[in-house]
């Protein structure tokens, strides 16, 4: 079965919407082909308070989150990866409300850069961000009538978490896994091997929904992210088929494997190709003169 993509979202930017019970969604008003209608921000608790995401760095966003937390106190600020449109506003959150910030850790790329090599993602890169508390893996935070489990996830950034509440069946997927579209796997921020490994570990897990970081909720989460899992496959399967048909470079296969894709996009598709490749030639299917590059010729093992 096709996998079916769920693009209706109303973002009401600048309001909190209840996306749970005790868990409220405010959509940052940043829309753009990467990040749909807004990044996902939540506040988890009803007394002291928890927030998840503060996005951008945006003074109107920052105040509609101050609106909904109204006054309460904020004990921790958790951030799942440190891209601009997720991290940056921790710092100004924090000067609010005097909340410890979690992350991961520091922003990293998934690799190191190669010689000559210049990393594409660098403007999408929070490199400012120092959490407080680095999170180790199946680490539990405690908070006022709420528990939070973080959930490492390295694919789409090399410190990528999620978040799961505990006792409720619910993980904050952030740009791991979102109902409106595939996350962006890119190198070297990103790592394709790593982003199968994390949708296979969050397969095994029982979430009943997931609250990504861009559009609406996943309702049917292992459904969903075995689709996802196939539809990786199956891109996989295509970037082969493209190499034994005579393609031996990333824009040919780009063209037309993604033909029907938004053009704005296709560097990214490009970079999405490469992250495959990566995996492909570590895996001895493909081959190419040294390392894997955008502009590398690829030719079948």
């Amino acid at each position: 079965m096709a996998l079916e993509f769920d693009t209706r979202f109303e973002p009401h930017h600048g309001q909190a919407v209840t996306a749970a019970p005790d868990v409220l969604r405010i959509t940052a008003p940043n829309p753009s082909p990467f990040t749909f209608h807004g990044t996902n921000s939540y506040i988890v608790g009803n007394d002291t308070l928890a927030v998840i995401d503060p996005g951008p760095d945006d003074a109107a966003h920052l105040q509609a989150l101050l609106a909904a937390i109204a006054g309460r106190p904020v004990s921790h600020i958790f951030v799942s990866h440190t891209h601009r449109d997720h991290s940056p506003l921790a710092a100004a959150l924090q000067r609010h409300t005097g909340a410890k910030i979690l992350a991961q850790g520091p922003h990293r790329p998934a690799r190191p850069l190669r010689i000559g090599e210049t990393n594409p993602l660098d403007a999408s890169a929070d490199t400012d961000f120092t959490p407080d508390v680095a999170l180790p893996d199946d680490s539990v935070v405690d908070g006022d009538g709420w528990k939070i489990r973080a959930v490492l996830t390295p694919g789409h950034c090399a410190n990528h978490a999620a978040f799961a509440l505990e006792g409720t069946g619910i993980l904050f997927s952030a740009d791991h896994v979102m109902a409106w579209a595939t996350s962006i796997v890119a190198p070297p921020d990103g790592a394709m091997a790593d982003y199968m490994a994390s949708l296979d570990k969050l397969i095994e897990r029982d979430d009943r929904l997931l609250l990504p970081g861009h559009g609406g909720p996943v309702t049917a989460p292992r459904a969903f992210m075995r689709g996802l899992k196939t539809h990786r496959k199956m891109r996989e399967r295509a970037i082969l088929e493209r190499i034994r048909n005579g393609d031996r470079t990333i824009a040919d296969m780009v063209k037309a494997i993604y033909r029907d894709t938004d053009p704005r996009l296709h560097g990214a598709a490009g970079l999405s190709v490469l992250a495959h490749l990566e995996d492909l030639v570590a895996r001895d299917l493909v081959s190419t003169d040294g390392a894997p590059s955008i502009d590398g010729i690829f030719s079948p093992r």
